[in-house]
């Protein structure tokens, strides 16, 4: 960083009123941490001074291994517009080191980087356009959550029924002001549920804004009186939250996946792209659909991808092709949801697109009828396949599939297993209310 680059940022923070400066980073299931300094500290912070004890933070490293230092991205500078503006609150996304000056590996940044840098050498950028699907519920007098929505609205209704309407106007234009372009916000399906769409961008960029917009988006309900959830599904019988990724790569300037003398306008990249998500859309699964909680939303009925397929057409497949051409061609890929790590899930699509391209792996005929209305047998005669039903059964998917394994690591890899298995053995053991319900007085 170049010391012009960082006296420019010390005085735009004075000039602020900054006082708190929060330097963030995310473990490895993309919980956001953070290291709070005054902005008297914002010079050895920029000098990649700062370290940080990396054995309390879960999956990060060993007691003996425990020095980190935090490096801050100086192009993520930015204020909290819900703090005074006296003794101002901004923040610095930061990148995980290792004391000798190689990047941590355990840093979930580190990996897509890597991966990023792996298609700038075949000569593709990526572009990234998310859509963040979230609950607002009330909270009980004692501030707890409760599952209790605050309205009854629909998809796309309006006030007066939609009381979460000033809740996402505030989120709206807190993020407007955190450097967000919003290109759509409105009412979903369910009671209570809510989708914020911005503009997409390169995908480091993206991950990054992903973890922000949770930030703003808890904090804005919470000074609503309301809490945000980015559960997967928290109400049984009504849709769950997605976060659709739209995704391209981008070659000399121009849409890779665009070739207008195709009948669909899809070049042989984009086919291959696809190839590679359907045959790694299993083990991926892991990364975009993280926890117990997430395979209860990829159930078929609510709009949740289940099966292993692609169309132009409808909504029922894993990857739907949105009717835009020209440098808005792009993939949408249906299952992630919102509680996933976003640097690990866009690392995990990435590198099996590439290596679709890589092996040429080719994409199955893209299929327009309804999978949903299929029998079984109707399936496996078009080679359908099903995502995962549980986490067990990702996690399994994973293991065989080295690839996606070398996308995240050795590091990332174990210590994700290694505590998502413990997460799926807690599960397995407890007594759930459904089973009392259904067998107490059974048996």
């Amino acid at each position: 960083m170049g010391t012009s680059e960082k006296t420019q940022l010390i005085e735009k923070a004075r000039n602020l009123g900054v006082k708190f400066i929060r330097l963030q980073f995310t473990d490895i299931f993309g919980v956001m941490k953070n290291v709070a300094i005054t902005v008297e500290q914002l010079d050895k912070a920029l000098d990649n001074e700062l370290m940080f004890d990396g054995s309390s933070i879960h999956g990060f490293a060993r007691i003996e291994e425990s020095d980190m230092y935090l490096r801050p991205d100086i192009k993520s500078f930015s204020v909290f517009p819900w703090r005074p503006r006296e003794g101002g609150v901004a923040r610095l996304i930061c990148d995980v080191y290792n004391p000798d000056g190689s990047p941590f590996e355990g840093d979930p940044r580190y990996v897509l980087k890597k991966v990023l840098t792996e298609a700038a050498e075949m000569g593709y950028t990526m572009q990234v356009g998310p859509e963040m699907e979230f609950f607002l519920f009330n909270v009980d007098k004692d501030g707890r959550p409760t599952l209790e929505t605050h309205d009854s609205a629909g998809y796309f209704d309006l006030a007066p029924v939609d009381l979460g309407e000033n809740a996402r106007r505030a989120m709206v234009l807190t993020l407007e002001e955190m450097g967000f372009e919003i290109e759509a916000s409105h009412h979903e399906v369910a009671p209570g549920q809510h989708e914020i769409d911005f503009k997409y961008s390169e995908a480091l960029d993206v991950a990054d804004k992903i973890m922000t917009f949770k930030m703003v988006v808890r904090t804005t309900a919470q000074r609503h009186g309301l809490h945000a959830t980015f559960m997967p599904k928290p109400i049984f019988g009504i849709n769950g939250s997605g976060m659709h990724m739209n995704q391209s790569l981008f070659k000399d300037g121009k849409n890779a996946f665009y070739d207008p003398s195709t009948p669909d306008q899809l070049s042989e990249t984009a086919k291959y792209y696809i190839g590679g998500l359907v045959k790694h859309a299993r083990a991926i699964a892991a990364l975009t659909n993280p926890t117990i909680n997430s395979y209860k939303r990829l159930v078929p009925g609510y709009e949740a991808p289940v099966y292993v397929a692609w169309s132009g057409r409808n909504r029922s497949p894993l990857i739907r092709i949105p009717a835009k051409r020209g440098s808005s061609t792009r993939i949408e890929l249906r299952n992630p949801d919102p509680a996933c790590n976003p640097y690990l899930a866009i690392a995990a699509a990435l590198k099996a697109g590439l290596d679709g391209i890589k092996n040429k792996i080719q994409a199955p005929p893209p299929t327009n009828q309804n999978i949903y209305h299929m029998t079984a047998a109707e399936r496996k005669e078009l080679n359908i396949d099903s995502l995962p039903g549980s986490l067990a059964e990702a996690l399994q998917e994973l293991a065989k599939d080295d690839v996606i394994k070398s996308a995240l690591g050795d590091h990332v890899y174990e210590k994700f297993v290694e505590a998502k298995t413990l997460e799926w053995d807690n599960y397995r053991v407890q007594i759930h209310t459904w089973e009392v319900d259904e067998y107490l007085t059974k048996f």
